[in-house]
């Protein structure tokens, strides 16, 4: 099994810029999803990402070779690969049906699976004030979101089909990271998204049409390169904040994502009106936000460190 470093404060700064990419994520690709279709973008990501990767591990001095791929090490790749190309497409496409705020409300299953995962598999712990921290961030995802939570069965069918493939997202997410952190035994973490990139290029290229990059305005460049970095980024530090911290602590973090997006959406919304919509917050949400950050705070922290 793998274990992690101890370097906490590490591991829960790297967990919460990864929160920080992901919040922002969706209201980009929401806007980038009227310029180009969802297996083009995902294959320039894959792209972008395995290009960057590989620069970075051919002038790294020092890196783990590849060795021993047994078949229990290629069962755990293509787990990992199968997870998380799959994720992203259903993320993609459920977006493309659906809003950013809905997304992300029900792309909170993927850190609390990867949370429970981490207990089971891993025989990861909590204390009384880290299960208090479940709850309290449990309960704030529901009162910040209650507006969407109560409207969901007056959707149109589309929008309930969206968001049926974010609940598949967040599974095949969930999938895949728990096979990451039990890889990072065996190699690093660059090394493992370079397989899981390398691997997805080649699996979306069949369905991609790379010349709509040609069609794009300016907005629809700043967008797509926004995109790839953010790919690049955000798993890069996902990956690396497992290294340091437990799974279920990372998705702890995690779970301020959908705050972070309504912030997001709240600033872009005052002077690009025309792309985004941003969401009134009833004090219910309020409430609700207050018991997410908190609750993700208390669980990631609950235990004592030397």
């Amino acid at each position: 099994m793998h274990s992690t470093s101890g370097h906490w404060r590490l591991g829960f700064f790297l967990a919460f810029t990864t929160a920080t990419l992901w919040g922002i994520l969706p209201i980009a690709l929401k806007v980038l999803l009227t310029r180009m279709d969802a297996m083009t973008i995902t294959w320039y990501r894959f792209l972008f990402a395995t290009a960057c990767i590989a620069i970075y591990l051919l002038i790294q001095t020092q890196s783990r070779h590849f060795l021993k791929i047994t078949r229990f090490i290629t069962v755990l790749l293509g787990i990992a690969i199968a997870g998380l190309t799959s994720n992203y497409i259903f993320y993609l496409k459920g977006l493309e049906l659906s809003d950013p705020n809905s997304a992300q409300v029900v792309i909170q299953l993927a850190p609390i699976l990867l949370l429970f995962g981490g207990l089971i598999i891993f025989r990861e712990r909590f204390n009384k004030r880290q299960w208090l921290g479940v709850f309290l961030f449990t309960l704030g995802i529901v009162l910040f979101f209650n507006p969407q939570l109560r409207d969901l069965n007056k959707l149109a069918t589309d929008y309930q089909f969206g968001i049926i493939l974010v609940v598949l997202a967040a599974i095949t997410w969930a999938a895949y990271a728990l096979a990451q952190k039990q890889l990072l035994s065996y190699f690093s973490s660059n090394q493992i998204m370079l397989c899981i990139y390398v691997a997805g290029s080649l699996l979306f290229f069949p369905a991609a049409v790379p010349e709509q990059v040609l069609l794009l305005d300016k907005i629809g460049w700043w967008l797509l390169a926004f995109c790839s970095i953010n790919t690049v980024m955000a798993y890069g530090c996902f990956a690396e904040a497992l290294n340091h911290l437990e799974a279920s602590r990372v998705s702890a973090i995690l779970a301020i994502t959908p705050l972070l997006t309504i912030v997001f959406m709240s600033l872009i919304s005052q002077d690009y009106s025309e792309y985004i919509h941003s969401q009134s917050l009833n004090q219910l949400s309020l409430a609700g936000a207050s018991l997410m950050v908190c609750g993700s705070m208390l669980t990631a922290l609950g235990k004592q460190h030397k």
